[in-house]
């Protein structure tokens, strides 16, 4: 008697679920040291510029911020550079989508902001920042990524709100660490 090859839908479904799950924790390993990368930079690069700005009591050290996507693209090509490949999907088009949106809003407006429009770029940069990566870690499923977004984009608004001096850039520090505890977390999590 010939076995029947066919997959049942509930079999099928099963599989999809789990090479999302495989796909997902993939992932989450993979980027773990891409959040620590970034939260690194981001910690050092707010400290900087507040501390000089702090300390001469001139802004122009916000050019600084452009500096950090200079040095941060190559640092993350280099750590990605013996990494093995995970082949591209929706997740992972879906995360690099949501970055990429938040890296062109924060350099566009922050650009607006120096040379047509001023405006409050540390709340806007803040409240994008902290809801990118609540989204990022919805798409993964991941409560502390969306957890350390939420502390960030609403305690950062708030922050900012609330602190009306150069030590607004404090809150990106907050962020930096933020972002490096959760990529630490995640490194645990998925070894």
């Amino acid at each position: 008697m010939e076995q029947n090859k066919e997959m049942t839908a509930q079999e099928s479904l099963q599989l999809i679920t789990e090479s999302f799950n495989k796909s997902r924790k993939d992932i989450l390993r993979n980027s773990a040291k891409y959040f620590m990368l970034w939260g690194v930079l981001l910690t050092v690069t707010s400290l900087a510029i507040w501390l000089l700005w702090h300390f001469t009591g001139n802004p122009q050290w916000n050019f600084l911020w452009f500096a950090m996507p200079v040095i941060g693209y190559p640092l993350a090509a280099l750590i990605g550079k013996n990494q093995v490949a995970i082949p591209q999907n929706e997740m992972s088009k879906m995360l690099a989508g949501v970055w990429s949106v938040f890296g062109t809003f924060s350099l566009t407006l922050s650009a607006i902001a120096v040379f047509l429009v001023p405006m409050h770029v540390t709340l806007i940069i803040v409240i994008i920042l902290g809801l990118a990566e609540c989204i990022s870690g919805v798409l993964l499923k991941n409560w502390p990524i969306i957890i350390a977004g939420f502390i960030l984009g609403v305690g950062g608004a708030v922050f900012a709100l609330l602190v009306k001096s150069d030590a607004q850039l404090l809150i990106f520090t907050l962020g930096g660490v933020l972002l490096l505890v959760t990529g630490l977390i995640m490194k645990i999590q998925y070894k």
